[in-house]
């Protein structure tokens, strides 16, 4: 069995596939080999693979500066594996255009499923939108523990008074990659609603993130 890439045909070296064929036609592991050094004796096609043990998603979810103790690769492998999906989570984010009115989730939603599908803990933001419905600003306004995060709807309204929002949308992720609404996320967006209300503020909708899917209570009709 051949441990060592250097030890394979040059044209099956990943770095030689992609040079010749092009980046689309490498494997995940063979696509995390070519970000990797080889340590330990081992050869970077190798320790991709345990790095791939759990699936590519889970590797894209997991904090970096666990990789070097669970997987014990290294620290400088771990950043350079975090920094390769950041930049690719950077792109998806710059390529959607911000300036256009919001009409519908769907171009938000893929944003946030970027930015915030892939945390082990809940973060709960909300984008601030004018009266034209442009967003004026997004915030991050809490981070819970693995299986929930505590707010009031108090924190998310008193920044739409700040930034003169005359809309919000709300967003949370579900660490646990399944986007359904539980009974305490209709609680808290019918309270947001009631008290939006009061304040003059049109809660527009409640974003609720997966790993790589989202769900839309507006959407949903459950506001």
């Amino acid at each position: 069995m051949i441990s060592r890439i250097a030890d394979m045909p040059l044209d099956e070296q990943p770095r030689e596939r992609l040079a010749r064929h092009g980046v689309e036609t490498l494997s995940d592991a063979e696509l995390v080999s070519v970000v990797l050094t080889a340590s330990r004796g081992r050869s970077t096609l190798d320790v991709a693979r345990a790095v791939l043990s759990d699936g590519l998603l889970a590797l894209a979810r997991r904090d970096w500066r666990t990789y070097a103790r669970v997987i014990g690769i290294g620290e400088a492998n771990a950043s350079k594996i975090a920094a390769s999906f950041e930049l690719g989570r950077r792109c998806v984010i710059r390529d959607t255009p911000m300036d256009d009115p919001v009409r519908d989730p769907e171009a938000l939603a893929r944003t946030l499923l970027v930015r915030y599908g892939h945390h082990v803990q809940e973060h709960l933001g909300a984008v601030y939108l004018d009266a034209k419905h442009r967003v004026i600003r997004e915030r991050e306004i809490y981070v819970g523990t693995v299986n929930s995060a505590t707010v009031s709807t108090r924190d998310v309204l008193r920044h739409a008074l700040d930034d003169h929002a005359a809309a919000v949308i709300v967003f949370h992720n579900h660490p646990s990659g399944d986007p359904a609404p539980s009974a305490e996320d209709l609680l808290f967006t019918r309270k947001l609603e009631e008290a939006g209300n009061v304040l003059g503020v049109d809660v527009l909708d409640h974003l609720i993130l997966g790993s790589n899917q989202y769900v839309s209570l507006k959407q949903r009709g459950m506001m």
